[in-house]
């Protein structure tokens, strides 16, 4: 019966919570919270993520009830910047690609999902899908920007197609910003040889130097 009870809890109050807007929603003590969504995570109701500051994100949902996946989930599993969205964007029935990720990250022109893209560079495998993705969206050599500074922190990283190297080149215009205002003060050199500012320092990078040396 309990169990029936924590079911239809997660069914009513599906989607994303800190422990302060849980607690409120339900009108209990913050202690009372901890212990509810310990309870719905024994069910398999709850995934946690970290949000700005490390702030935990509680993403509540029932198992049974789809077969959908966000593209952020699709980033949560392969890179070791995790991330929480309070609205995903989910895809129904069908397996995200990489490459439709890579491109949706770069669109969401946001720092932390710039930053946990570059571990979707390993999984790229349809480079000329990316580049019809890319030109489509106008972020070719954005992507090659990227690949660029994932070659320095990523080991055994494949090698960058020379069509897509070759498209990217040519398509090199006036600079342009991945995310506005923002540019590095440590990838100057792959700013200037794809003429796009990069809002990302290497000391942006720890999670990627950690498993560089792992």
């Amino acid at each position: 019966m309990k169990n029936t009870k924590y079911m239809k809890l997660a069914q009513k109050i599906e989607g994303r919570w800190t422990l302060d807007s849980f607690s409120r929603e339900l009108g209990i003590s913050r202690e009372k919270a901890i212990y509810v969504i310990h309870r719905l995570r024994k069910l398999g109701y709850v995934k946690t993520y970290y949000g700005r500051n490390k702030m935990r994100i509680y993403y509540i949902y029932l198992r049974n009830q789809s077969k959908k996946k966000s593209y952020t989930d699709a980033i949560n599993e392969v890179s070791p910047i995790k991330l929480a969205e309070w609205s995903p964007d989910y895809v129904y029935g069908r397996k995200i690609k990489y490459e439709e990720v890579l491109v949706y990250a770069l669109k969401k022109r946001d720092v932390r999902y710039t930053i946990a893209a570059l571990a979707l560079f390993r999984h790229i495998k349809d480079w000329s899908y990316l580049y019809a993705l890319a030109k489509k969206e106008g972020v070719v050599r954005e992507i090659a920007a990227l690949y660029d500074i994932a070659r320095l922190f990523l080991k055994k990283l494949r090698k960058m197609p020379a069509r897509f190297y070759n498209l990217a080149l040519k398509d090199r215009g006036s600079f342009e910003y991945i995310i506005d205002k923002l540019s590095s003060d440590d990838f100057k050199s792959i700013e200037k040889k794809w003429k796009v500012y990069i809002p990302l320092n290497a000391s942006d990078l720890s999670e990627y130097k950690r498993g560089a040396k792992s």
